[in-house]
């Protein structure tokens, strides 16, 4: 598929890129994305104007900021190549992306280490006003989702997986970026540890008669699903 590209512009290669933007350029042989990165006439398209598009029109204008392709403000241009991910974005419940509330690289290192912040191997990256500081991909999520960082007395071991344990970041057909719908997301983990014709025990609780009366945490059960200060049954 073709890049994405301003009216009138032309391939210069990644070199003229370098002039100004030095220290991107430099870490960018650390970027998941390098691995896309041609050398060469031919491959012009494979490197940072594969995502901003004909850098000649913002050479010649000494950097004009609309005379680039920005993805934090197209996410048109990660969708070109992420098919997959653009098709999540259609489903009813998703971050706001699409409407230019958040970008791609709020959560996502499109020049520098690897493509999901804090995650893999890479745990130690440079968090804004903190310098070097122990992150991971958690970390991410709760820069927003602040109330769900904790710490908790009584933690939900899942946190520790991971927030996309339980929930699509991109988008899903159920409320609150579930991967699964009600009980059924808990049911995973909780599986029955009885066996019981006609009952479902998690540990050794009798659950029929709690799950038709809603999800575990809106049943009245476990309203806190990330943690709670009071209740190892992760209760309020």
């Amino acid at each position: 598929m073709a890049p994405p590209s301003i009216p009138g512009a032309e391939f210069v290669g990644s070199e003229a890129c370098e002039t100004c933007h030095e220290t991107i350029t430099r870490d960018f042989r650390t970027a998941t994305h390098a691995r896309l990165k041609a050398k060469g006439e031919n491959a012009k398209t494979m490197g940072c104007e594969g995502c901003h598009g004909p850098g000649s029109l913002h050479v010649k204008s000494g950097g004009g900021s609309r005379t680039i392709i920005n993805p934090r403000k197209s996410p048109e241009t990660c969708f070109q190549c992420h098919l997959n991910v653009r098709a999540q974005f259609q489903l009813p419940h998703r971050h706001p992306v699409l409407e230019g509330r958040m970008g791609c690289s709020d959560c996502h290192n499109p020049h520098k280490g690897t493509a999901i912040k804090g995650g893999g191997t890479s745990m130690h990256q440079s968090i804004k006003g903190g310098g070097n500081a122990f992150m991971t991909a958690n970390d991410t999520c709760f820069q927003c989702h602040t109330a769900q960082r904790g710490p908790f007395v009584f933690e939900h071991e899942a946190v520790r997986e991971g927030c996309v344990s339980c929930h699509s970041p991109h988008g899903s057909v159920n409320q609150r970026l579930l991967n699964e719908r009600n009980y059924t997301l808990c049911l995973k983990c909780h599986f029955e540890q009885q066996s019981v014709p006609g009952r479902i025990f998690i540990g050794d609780v009798d659950h029929t008669s709690f799950l038709p009366q809603g999800t575990c945490w809106s049943a009245g059960c476990h309203e806190a699903p990330h943690g709670s200060q009071v209740s190892p049954l992760l209760r309020y």
